[in-house]
């Protein structure tokens, strides 16, 4: 499935996720010839969204796993793009370095290698997170941070903030993925994504989507991790999930100079401001904001992360304001019954 006739080829890395699986709809939908990558494609209670989506074009799915050395070589083989998008999530691990950290560090060297052997792709696409930017202690308020700052590693070891075996599994994987490609001459662009929301083909979903309906859903555990998301960022910073696979595609697309890393963040907005908007908008439902939030919640945000590198490029946010953001992720926790009507 080489590149022939005028017809873009791309890879998708673990498919048959979130965010994969809009971006390998997204790309069929534009005339590219997809091939994706999941564990093991004769899971059709795992694949089936997938399978769906040959309807749409040629998608091939194959078997790939980000521990398994020279297991992408085929998916790559013959593309002119890579999105990674695949990486270990483990949020809860007794043993974050084990679990989260070195596998995290381990796929997406193993991922960079296959591109680089297959000698075709004309730039790779890494999904990071913003958590790879801004997790540091700030002090007061009005801060703005862009692509040149990193979160701090020390500090986070030392803190062990929630999920931190996450924030630096992103740094240290941004980290190695420039340093390969540097050596090895690949073009490299890396998405930072913040909190993000949106239908997808996906029929489930973990964290973001759950976190931004739990005060709908008055789903507790999910209601904590938006909290959390506030405190960690000082803010709740938030982009549409079809603004972020248009921002990747633009970035994988555009001229040399898009290499690096960009923020994804469309506004920032917080947990008091997200809570006034949903009781207006949806009165039949009963806005939770949790019982022990006390004066921990931020009345504005204390810090922006800038998406001007991004916007610079020449690239456009469509979701501005958490009313065009909802309008999307409301039916969709609908149909996926995490809202119950």
């Amino acid at each position: 499935m080489a590149a022939t006739g005028g017809v873009r080829t791309a890879c998708v890395t673990g498919g048959n996720g979130y965010i994969a699986s809009a971006l390998v709809k997204m790309l069929l939908q534009r005339g590219y010839a997809v091939k994706t990558t999941v564990r093991n494609p004769d899971d059709r209670q795992k694949n089936s969204h997938l399978m769906e989506l040959q309807a749409l074009g040629p998608l091939q799915i194959l078997s790939a796993d980000l521990d398994d050395e020279g297991s992408f070589d085929d998916a790559v083989a013959g593309c002119d793009y890579a999105f990674l998008v695949a990486a270990p999530v483990n949020l809860t691990s007794e043993d974050p370095e084990r679990d989260q950290i070195e596998p995290s560090v381990r796929g997406t060297l193993n991922v960079m290698r296959s591109c680089a052997k297959a000698g075709t792709v004309r730039r790779v696409v890494l999904t990071s997170a913003a958590s790879s930017v801004c997790i540091r202690p700030l002090e007061g308020d009005g801060h703005e941070l862009d692509e040149e700052s990193w979160s701090d590693l020390d500090w986070v070891a030392a803190e062990k903030p929630p999920s931190w075996g996450y924030v630096v599994s992103k740094v240290l994987s941004e980290k190695v993925a420039l340093r390969f490609a540097q050596e090895h001459g690949l073009s490299l662009a890396i998405a930072c994504p913040v909190l993000t929301v949106g239908a997808s083909p996906a029929p489930k979903v973990y964290t973001s989507v759950p976190a931004s309906l739990s005060m709908l859903s008055g789903d507790e555990a999910a209601l904590a991790m938006l909290k959390g998301i506030e405190k960690s960022f000082g803010g709740v910073p938030v982009v549409d999930l079809d603004d972020l696979c248009r921002a990747e595609v633009f970035l994988a697309e555009a001229e040399a100079a898009a290499s690096g890393r960009y923020i994804c963040s469309s506004f920032v907005t917080t947990v008091v401001e997200i809570a006034r908007f949903l009781a207006d908008k949806y009165p039949q439902y009963t806005v939770n904001i949790g019982q022990d939030s006390g004066g921990e919640l931020l009345e504005k945000p204390r810090v922006k992360l800038s998406s001007a590198k991004l916007v610079k490029q020449g690239f456009e946010f469509r979701y501005k304001t958490l009313d065009a953001v909802y309008q999307d992720v409301v039916e969709y926790g609908k149909a996926l019954g995490i809202l119950p009507y």
